[in-house]
């Protein structure tokens, strides 16, 4: 399958980086990982694209990892359309106190976007 996972720097992106590689690890996936700004996350783009690369090379697979810039929910589905992943993989969600998922922009863009199938990592 080829999937392109986006993160950005926040807790849940590295879950889902984690997830998706330790998945494309087992299922052979073609797996490109998106490094976007995000303005709610304090870690630097540079630290974000090491940790992927870092990630990658501990599971011993062949992953590009890209630094995608503009609009990051935009991008992302952009990039996924024009070359033709067949998922796209996000961390996202937060379940407030009344039970209800929340969840951030870049996420909401890419649900509300995509004609691929969306995965939220939470």
């Amino acid at each position: 399958m080829k999937v392109l996972c986006g993160i950005g720097g926040s807790d849940d992106s590295f879950r889902a980086l984690d997830r998706t590689v330790e998945r494309a690890a087992v299922a052979n996936d073609d797996l490109t990982i998106a490094v976007v700004d995000n303005d709610d996350s304090s870690v630097a783009s540079e630290t974000v694209a090491d940790r992927a690369e870092a990630a990658v090379d501990e599971a011993g697979i062949g992953a590009e990892v890209r630094r995608v810039e503009g609009d990051p929910g935009s991008r992302l589905v952009e990039i996924a359309e024009t070359e033709a992943f067949e998922e796209i993989v996000l961390g996202g969600g937060h379940t407030s106190p009344m039970g209800k998922i929340t969840i951030g922009p870049i996420a909401e863009f890419v649900l509300l976007n995509a004609k691929t199938s969306v995965t939220l990592v939470r």
